[in-house]
C-alpha cells in the first residue's frame, strides 16, 4: 500500500511538472517558426533553418532571459552554427555508429514525441472555453468572508478624536475632516481604508468597525498603538469572487493535470507493461541484493 501511494503521488508530481513544460515543446517551436524551411546560415554543405533556430529558442529560453531581446536572433544563430560544427565533427568522429551515442538518440527521441503528443493531446484539449468552465463552476455559489470599507481619521489624543466626532456631529463633511486634521498615510485620500476582512486590523479597531452601521462613524474615540481613530462605514459586503484572471492560471493547471492522469491511464490501460528490474545494477565487487535483504528483512533460514 505503501509503495503504491508513493508512486501515486510520483506520478502525480511527474504530472504538475509535465503539464507546467507543454509550451516549451518542440513542436510548438516548430509551429512558431514563420517559414521552417528558411535558410539562415550555411555551415559547409549544411544549412541552418528557421525551424533550427525556433527549437533553439524553446531550448535556450532560459539563457536567452540574461539577454536584450534585440540580441536574441545573433546569439541564437551563433549557438546554432557552432552546435552544427561540432555535430558535424562529432559525425566525421564515427561518434553516430557507437551503440551509446544510439541509445541516446533513441532515448531523446522518444522524449521529444512524448512532448510533441502531450502538446497536441493535452495542452491543446484545454480551451479558454474548459477554464471558463472550470471557473464557473468552483464559484457558483462562492460565499466569501464579510467585508467592510471604511475610512477613518488618526489623532494624537482622546481630546482631538473628540473635537473631530462633535464636529461630524455637526455636519462636516468626513473626508474633509480626514485630509485636514488626520495623522495617517490614508489621510490625503480622505481616510479611506478600503475594504477588509476580519483579522487584517488591529483587534481594537477591526472590533469597532464590524460593530459600526454603513454609514455611521464611531461616536467614541477608538485607541490602538497607533493613536486614537474616529471611525466611518462606507460599505458592507460578503468578499466577491476572485476574477477569472486571477486564477485562469491555477485553472488550467488543474485541467492539464487531470487530463494528463486520464490520457495516461487510458493508454496504459491498452498496453502490457512488465517492469523487470526495480532495484539498480549492483556496483563492481558487490554482491547483489536478495528479494528479502532489499525490502530490509532478515533473510529466512532453510528448514
Amino acid at each position: 500500500m505503501t509503495r503504491n501511494f508513493a508512486a501515486t503521488v510520483r506520478r502525480a508530481a511527474l504530472a504538475a511538472t509535465i503539464a507546467g513544460s507543454f509550451v516549451g515543446t518542440a513542436a510548438l517551436a516548430q509551429e512558431q517558426a514563420t517559414d521552417p524551411a528558411g535558410v539562415v546560415a550555411k555551415v559547409g554543405e549544411d544549412t541552418v533553418t528557421e525551424a533550427d533556430i525556433a527549437f533553439a529558442s524553446q531550448d535556450f529560453s532560459e539563457q536567452l532571459s540574461q539577454v536584450p531581446p534585440t540580441q536574441w536572433r545573433k546569439v541564437l544563430t551563433d549557438v546554432v552554427v557552432d552546435m552544427k560544427v561540432l555535430a558535424n565533427a562529432a559525425e566525421a568522429a564515427g561518434i553516430a555508429d557507437e551503440d551509446g551515442f544510439k541509445r541516446q538518440v533513441e532515448f531523446l527521441t522518444m522524449r521529444a514525441l512524448r512532448n510533441a503528443y502531450l502538446a497536441r493531446e493535452i495542452e491543446g484539449k484545454v480551451s479558454e472555453e474548459a477554464v471558463q468552465a472550470a471557473y464557473d463552476k468552483e464559484f457558483a455559489d462562492y460565499a466569501g468572508e464579510e467585508e467592510r470599507k471604511a475610512s477613518h481619521i488618526l489623532l494624537k489624543s482622546k481630546e482631538e478624536a473628540e473635537a473631530v466626532i462633535a464636529e461630524l456631529d455637526g455636519g462636516r463633511d468626513f473626508a474633509e475632516l480626514a485630509k485636514e486634521k488626520s495623522t495617517g498615510p490614508s489621510g490625503p485620500n480622505g481616510g479611506d481604508l478600503g475594504y477588509f476582512t476580519r483579522g487584517r486590523m488591529v483587534p481594537e479597531f477591526e472590533k469597532a468597525a464590524f460593530e459600526l452601521e454603513v454609514g455611521k462613524h464611531s461616536s467614541e474615540p477608538v485607541e490602538t498603538q497607533f493613536g486614537w481613530h474616529v471611525i466611518k462605514i462606507e460599505d458592507a459586503r460578503k468578499q466577491p469572487a476572485p476574477d477569472l484572471a486571477d486564477v485562469r492560471d491555477r485553472l488550467r493547471q488543474q485541467l492539464l493535470r487531470a487530463r494528463y492522469s486520464e490520457v495516461l491511464e487510458e493508454l496504459k490501460a491498452k498496453t502490457t507493461i512488465e517492469v523487470t528490474a526495480t532495484e539498480a545494477p549492483a556496483a563492481e565487487g558487490e554482491t547483489p541484493a536478495t528479494g528479502d535483504e532489499a525490502s530490509g528483512e532478515a533473510p529466512k533460514k532453510a528448514d
